[in-house]
């Protein structure tokens, strides 16, 4: 699995996730930060990755609309703000989330991780 990391998230979670075997990257590292959550996904869809974000309120409609549309993506992962935190502490219970995940179909999926600890 491929994860883009949403702008919010911290550069600790890309190495969280290798932990997990997971590949991860960060949009302000692929020179992503500032794009419209339309062009994020777009650019994540392009280089093969499922892409993390808390904002589900743009991604569930950009989602439906392009699958509706007939475009596909690799899929989108939901980490509700009131689920997890982005602080230090957090960063593990989100990669254990997106580690549960890892053997799951994504693609053209919008799901939202469930912290595995409760």
């Amino acid at each position: 699995m491929r994860i883009l990391l949403d702008e919010m998230y911290p550069t600790a979670l890309v190495k969280q996730l290798a932990s997990h075997d997971i590949e991860a990257v960060t949009a302000v590292d692929l020179g992503l930060a500032g794009l419209s959550d339309y062009d994020l996904l777009e650019a994540a869809a392009a280089g093969g990755y499922v892409l993390l974000t808390e904002n589900v309120s743009d991604f569930a409609r950009i989602v439906a609309e392009r699958v509706a549309g007939g475009e596909h993506h690799p899929g989108v992962l939901i980490a509700l703000s009131s689920r997890f935190s982005r602080r230090p502490s957090g960063i593990p219970s989100i990669a254990a989330a997106i580690g549960a995940t890892a053997d799951e179909e994504l693609e053209d999926q919008l799901v939202y991780l469930k912290d595995p600890s409760r």
